[in-house]
C-alpha cells in the first residue's frame, strides 16, 4: 500500500504507512507530486490510499486518476463535502492550516490499521488524550531567530507538523527534523536565540530525544519538553500533535507596542468523532 499527501497531508500519509506496517501491511509512503510525476504507483492488486482536506490539489487528483489504471484500488480520505472522499474526516475549516482535517486524517488512518490487524488498545481515547492535551497551558516565551522541532519514529512527522504551522500560521522561520537527522547537521546551529520543541511520544526513541534535549540545553538554546507516552508511541501523534499546534499563536510578530494577533492561525481541534 502506498500512502500520499502535500503538506501536512504528507505528514499524514507518513504516520499513516508506520501505523498500516503496524498492521503487517507492507506500507510506504510518498509526495503525492512524486507519485504522479514520477512513480511510485501501486499497481494490480495495490492500493493507493490519498490523504487530501479538500480533494482539490493538482497531484493528488492526478495519482487518483492514474492508480486505476494500474490495476490499484485508490482509497481517498478526506474532509465531509470533497469530492470522491471513502473515508470522510471533519467538516471543512476556515482556516487553511487544516488543524482539524489533520487530526481527522491520522484517525482515520489509526482506525483503518486497527481494522487490519495493528494493536492498538488506546484508539477509544484519543479524544480524551486531545481533549487533555489542548487544554494543557504550558506556553513559553517565543525566540529571538528560530523555533526546531524533533521527534523520533512517527513523531519525525509530528515535528515537522509543528514546524509546518509555525511557518504558515504565524511567519516565523521554524524546522522540523528527525531526532538523528537534527542532530546531525542542524543542531549545531543553536544558540541562545533559538527554540527545540523535543516531542517525546515513549518507546525507543526517548531515550536518545532526551540526550538531545540535555544537550541542546547545555549549549544555551531555550528547550521545551513535550512528554506524552500514555496511549503508547503510535498513538502519542494526537496529543503531541495537538500540543505543538498552540506554539504557532504564540510565535506570531507583535507589533511594537500591540497585544499578540494571529494573522491565518490554526482551529481548534475538533470533529473527531468516535473511534
Amino acid at each position: 500500500m502506498l500512502a500520499i499527501g502535500t503538506g501536512t497531508s504528507w505528514h499524514a500519509a507518513s504516520q499513516a504507512a508506520v501505523l498500516l506496517r503496524a498492521a503487517g501491511l507492507d506500507a510506504w509512503a510518498a509526495k503525492s507530486a512524486d507519485a504522479a510525476v514520477d512513480g511510485p504507483l501501486p499497481g494490480e492488486s495495490g492500493a493507493l490510499l490519498v490523504f487530501t482536506h479538500t480533494g482539490a490539489k493538482r497531484y493528488s487528483a492526478q495519482a487518483t486518476h492514474l492508480a486505476p489504471s494500474r490495476g490499484a484500488e485508490v482509497i481517498q480520505v478526506s474532509g465531509v463535502g470533497a469530492e470522491d472522499a471513502d473515508l470522510l474526516t471533519v467538516p471543512q475549516e476556515r482556516s487553511s492550516a487544516y488543524t482539524a482535517s489533520h487530526l481527522g486524517a491520522l484517525l482515520r488512518a489509526a482506525q483503518l490499521a486497527r481494522t487490519l490487524g495493528a494493536d492498538l488498545p488506546g484508539l477509544g481515547e484519543v479524544p480524551a488524550a486531545v481533549e487533555r492535551a489542548w487544554r494543557q497551558d504550558d506556553r513559553a516565551a517565543p525566540p529571538a531567530r528560530l523555533i526546531e522541532f524533533t521527534g523520533g519514529g512517527i513523531n519525525q512527522w509530528t515535528a515537522a507538523e509543528g514546524a509546518l504551522k509555525i511557518r504558515e500560521a504565524a511567519y516565523v522561520a521554524s524546522e522540523g527534523l528527525g531526532v538523528e537527522q537534527f542532530l546531525h547537521g542542524p543542531s549545531v546551529a543553536l544558540d541562545p536565540d533559538d527554540r527545540l520543541v523535543c516531542l517525546d511520544g515513549g518507546g525507543e526513541w526517548s531515550a536518545r530525544i532526551a540526550e538531545v534535549a540535555q544537550a541542546a540545553e547545555e549549549s544555551g538554546a531555550a528547550v521545551t519538553r513535550v512528554i506524552d507516552d500514555r496511549l503508547g508511541e503510535l498513538l502519542s501523534i494526537f496529543p503531541l500533535t495537538v500540543a505543538v499546534q498552540p506554539i504557532a499563536p504564540e510565535t506570531t510578530p507583535r507589533p511594537s507596542g500591540q497585544p499578540g494577533h494571529l494573522r491565518a492561525g490554526p482551529a481548534r481541534p475538533s470533529g473527531l468523532g468516535s473511534t
